[in-house]
């Protein structure tokens, strides 16, 4: 007995011949958009001041302080001249992207915004700085500035204690994004490949 064949197996079978480079090339779009989707949910948490949704801690008055005594305004965190926020980056290929800030990232003033991203990321410090002449001038004008009293606890040792608090922007975004990751990745292979959604 033959079977019996309907429709256009011609155009069936082109289909198919090219359906593995299709499909290669939908999950290649597919993961470009959804590393482009990543990096403007990071850009946006910045922007927003609350990456994935978690608001940064707010700026300490000497911060804002040495901010303008170095002429720069607002009281943004992370965003003093924008540098770290504009280096958000996505790069890749057809397998796998990378979506974050490059080691090769480099500020106006030429400092690694990798570093800086790590920075504020996870926190540093403490340091503990010797205060020359200078800086002790710069340091009393800065708290006269932001209406901070000088305190004594250096107990006269003529030193500054730095720490930077961590203000996460990267894994916040990640955990953000993930969610209805899979059904959205998905999504956007369907839509290359020209199916309904």
């Amino acid at each position: 007995m033959a079977a019996l064949q309907t429709g256009d197996w011609a155009l069936a079978r082109r289909i198919l011949a090219g359906g593995g480079a299709r499909l290669k090339g939908a999950v290649a779009t597919a993961l470009k958009q959804e590393a482009q989707g990543l990096r403007k949910e990071i850009v946006q948490g910045i922007t927003k001041q609350a990456p994935g949704g978690q608001a940064f801690s707010r700026l300490a008055p000497t911060t804002i302080a040495a901010r303008q005594l170095k002429g720069f305004g607002g009281s943004k965190a992370l965003i003093r001249k924008g540098d770290l926020r504009n280096s958000i980056t996505v790069v890749g290929d057809a397998d796998e992207v990378f979506v974050g800030v490059l080691r090769k990232a480099r500020g106006k003033g030429g400092s690694s915004l990798a570093n800086v991203a790590e920075i504020h990321e996870f926190g540093a410090g403490p340091f503990v700085v010797p205060m020359t002449p200078k800086m002790r001038r710069f340091l009393f004008v800065l708290l006269k500035k932001a209406g901070v009293e000088p305190s004594s606890s250096g107990g006269g040792k003529g030193v500054v204690v730095i720490q930077i608090p961590a203000r996460p922007f990267l894994r916040p975004a990640f955990e953000a994004f993930k969610k209805g990751a899979q059904k959205r990745f998905l999504e956007r292979i369907a839509r290359a490949l020209g199916l309904r959604v």
